[in-house]
């Protein structure tokens, strides 16, 4: 399975690094489940050279379901120079899905490592440190990533590209109820979509807390100062090169990015 693992990470990382594509991962390396599927997203990672500075959550809405094909959530690396501050220049080149996605992210003060037993939603909040408003500029290295299936989107990072992170709310988001809480997203100062905490799983904090559940049984857990972006709240907003993008979250605060070519 090692070997397997490393051959599909190897086509994955190179066709990242040169900006192709493939139809889809050959038989004969081919994640047949999640379990298969993180295995090959580690290589991946390893294979990157860079550090894992957190986590996304693919697939939290119906939106973002239905964008990638699959019917529940999946887990991606965010890599430590793919996540940039706001207000920054995003390149588009090569990208095939093309859109921004504002999401809330969290940063965790403390760690939740592997264990046996399920993480519950106040174990997962007592854990957080900060709320921030980001956006994700996600991609694909397959060219339908809507057929290929949740294990061979796992092997590829969850469709993890471009990251942008604002800055961390001064509001006391854990008194607010989140799900109700109301997000726009703005394209070139017009509006381009709204939505609400409700689109992530029903709330963020069960997106969390899936994540944190995810990550013991398939992995190393969540790290202390790990950041976790918990999916699309805003149906995902097309962009190309030249547009301004800003997801405004109300009173949490805003994120901006510009695409780039």
């Amino acid at each position: 399975m090692m070997q397997k693992s490393a051959s599909a990470a190897a086509i994955i990382w190179d066709n990242w690094e040169r900006l192709t594509r493939i139809d889809e991962l050959p038989a004969d390396c081919r994640p047949a489940d999640r379990v298969q599927g993180y295995a090959v997203q580690a290589e991946v990672v390893r294979l990157s050279g860079q550090t894992v500075v957190g986590w996304k959550i693919a697939a939290t809405s119906l939106a973002g379901q239905k964008h990638i094909g699959v019917d529940g959530p999946l887990a991606g690396p965010l890599l430590s120079r793919r996540v940039l501050d706001n207000g920054a220049t995003v390149p588009l080149k090569g990208n095939i899905m093309k859109v921004a996605e504002a999401e809330f992210c969290f940063r965790f003060g403390a760690s939740l490592s592997a264990r046996q037993s399920p993480y519950d939603l106040n174990e997962v909040l007592d854990a957080v440190e900060s709320l921030h408003p980001a956006i994700e500029v996600p991609d694909s290295r397959y060219n339908d990533f809507a057929r290929v299936g949740a294990p061979q989107l796992i092997a590829d990072t969850a469709c993890a590209c471009w990251f942008v992170l604002g800055h961390a709310t001064d509001e006391d988001w854990r008194t607010r109820e989140l799900t109700n809480h109301s997000v726009t997203a703005h394209k070139n100062e017009r509006p381009a979509g709204t939505g609400s905490g409700a689109n992530v799983l029903g709330d963020p904090r069960i997106a969390l807390t899936w994540i944190a559940n995810e990550l013991r049984m398939f992995g190393e857990g969540l790290r202390a100062g790990d950041i976790v972006t918990t999916g699309t709240c805003v149906a995902p907003v097309p962009v190309a090169p030249g547009d301004r993008v800003r997801a405004d979250f109300g009173d949490f605060g805003d994120v901006t990015l510009n695409v780039g070519d």
